[in-house]
């Protein structure tokens, strides 16, 4: 029906259709600050009358805010160079835009659609599988600091888990490491008849692509979760690095485990971090209040530069 529609008419659709997904997510965003709990009476006590150290804050939080994009841009570049080399302004523009689009839908599986409408149709669905290879990489990582984080907070704080929990936490995490070789594997794409990607990988050897992007997604973790870390300092929280690790990485590895969408992950990762944190009798507040900033720099900004992608995309011109 679409391909009888008039090319002017197809843009104005593109046009409405682009000005909708940035009006929602702006109006998401939105509401989800106005109803943010969020208190920087204890940080602003801290820099009051200090300029300097005002900027120098923000500073260092956009600083890891954009190291945390960065690898995540230059692992999506590293996975799609199997198709076409691509610069990071382009996967730049990939991944912010898609970030946007994705922010109402169920666990951001909006982004797989938004990625592969850079690429020409043939590419399509190979994009949805490295995307997936992406989020499973980066799920990984998540879920096995996560068991060894939450296995030492059980230890240290006596919290009684179900063994049988344990069992099907590793029995997931083995399933995932599974899927990640499988899909990997050429050989596999031709029995199963679902796609056919046999020149996906063929100028890389399967096992250090895996390497390097697993690499990618093991800084990548370590950055955002260091941020979290510095912001617990400027809230003069005192707790060294590793206690702090311990409850972080328990915090997302619970909290990616619930499904949600990603404009209300600041409330599930803020509930699940006050509880964690309640057992060092930090103030909710505090925790809350961290949690929240995470959002605002790692989530907010992102989306609202992707939002001028968004506007800004030409279907199908720009395709790959």
């Amino acid at each position: 029906m679409t391909e009888s529609l008039p090319y002017k008419t197809k843009q104005f659709f593109l046009v409405l259709i682009k000005i909708s997904l940035v009006i929602t997510a702006f109006y998401y965003i939105y509401e989800k600050l106005n109803t943010s709990y969020l208190d920087l009476s204890f940080l602003f006590n801290r820099i009051e009358n200090h300029l300097i150290s005002f900027f120098l804050i923000g500073l260092s939080l956009l600083i890891l805010t954009s190291l945390n994009w960065f690898f995540d841009i230059l692992k999506w570049q590293h996975l799609v160079s199997s198709i076409k080399h691509l610069t990071l302004t382009e996967v730049s523009k990939q991944c912010l835009a898609s970030l946007t689009v994705s922010i109402f839908t169920p666990n951001k599986i909006g982004e797989y659609g938004a990625k592969a409408l850079f690429f020409s149709r043939e590419y399509r669905k190979q994009i949805l599988i490295l995307n997936l290879i992406s989020n499973l990489t980066q799920m990984s990582i998540t879920l096995i600091l996560g068991v060894i984080g939450l296995s030492f907070f059980s230890l240290k704080y006596s919290i009684q888990l179900n063994f049988h929990n344990h069992i099907v936490g590793f029995i997931l995490l083995i399933m995932i490491a599974l899927l990640i070789i499988i899909t990997f594997k050429r050989t596999n794409y031709s029995k199963f008849k679902l796609i056919k990607l046999d020149n996906l990988f063929k100028h890389y050897n399967t096992k250090q692509r895996l390497l390097r992007i697993l690499v990618l997604s093991l800084i990548r973790y370590l950055i955002f979760s260091f941020q979290f870390y510095y912001l617990l300092h400027l809230f003069n929280v005192d707790i060294y690095y590793f206690d702090a690790m311990v409850i972080i990485s328990s915090m997302y590895l619970l909290s990616s485990i619930i499904p949600s969408i990603a404009i209300f992950d600041v409330a599930i990762k803020g509930s699940i971090a006050a509880f964690l944190f309640s057992y060092l009798s930090i103030s909710p507040t505090i925790i809350l209040s961290i949690t929240t900033i995470m959002w605002i720099f790692n989530f907010v900004l992102p989306t609202l530069i992707g939002s001028h992608f968004v506007l800004n995309y030409k279907y199908p011109n720009s395709t790959i």
